[in-house]
Formats: C-alpha cells, structure tokens, sequence
C-alpha cells in the first residue's frame, strides 16, 4: 500500500516522482538536493497543498518566501504563483497535492 518511493537527489536536483494519479487528485514527491529550485509556477484551475517531509524549503508564493521546515503544510490557492528552493546542504523531500486533477475540469 505504501506509494512512497525512494529519492535521491544530487545537489542542485530536482527529482520528482507521481504517486497517486487519480480523476480528481494528483500527488507528486519531490526530493530537492542542496541548493536545488522548483521554479515557481502556478495552477489556474487547481488548489496545490505542499507537506514538507523532511528538511526544510524557501516556500515562494507570489513574490514572498518561507522557509518551511518539516513537519510542514503550505496552501497554495489556484492561480497563485509558487514554487521552492533547498537553501540548506541536506536533501529537502515535500509532497505535493492538486486537486482537482491539472486538466480534469
């Protein structure tokens, strides 16, 4: 039953993975290494919760940052522009939940 996959990242790595796919959520793991960034980016049509698992992220959202460390929870609003970065010199892993599905409505 456990999706968890085991990420590595090198320093300066995003590595990404899907683990739930379903018509009405998407959950992806992410493993930033040291000095690593999710660019920020936003999802018109879908709410983005990030749960930070272990380290900690610079969480941006719309021009102001964060640092998050684990365990934590962001709520990203649609539309709303956000992204992170790994600013420590250990591997930083946060899941991230969109629903409704990107492209489902």
């Amino acid at each position: 039953m456990d999706l968890y996959p085991n990420l590595d990242p090198d320093a300066g790595e995003v590595v990404t993975e899907e683990l739930v796919v379903d018509d009405d959520v998407l959950v992806k793991a992410f493993a930033l290494g040291p000095g690593a960034e999710l660019a920020s980016h936003e999802h018109a049509d879908s709410t983005n919760v990030f749960h930070v698992l272990s380290g900690e992220v610079v969480v941006v959202q719309d021009g102001d940052e964060e640092t998050v460390a684990a365990p934590g929870v962001v709520h990203h609003a649609r539309g709303v522009d956000h992204g992170a970065r790994n600013e420590t010199d250990a591997v930083a892993v946060f899941t991230a939940s969109l629903a409704p599905m990107p492209g489902s409505g």
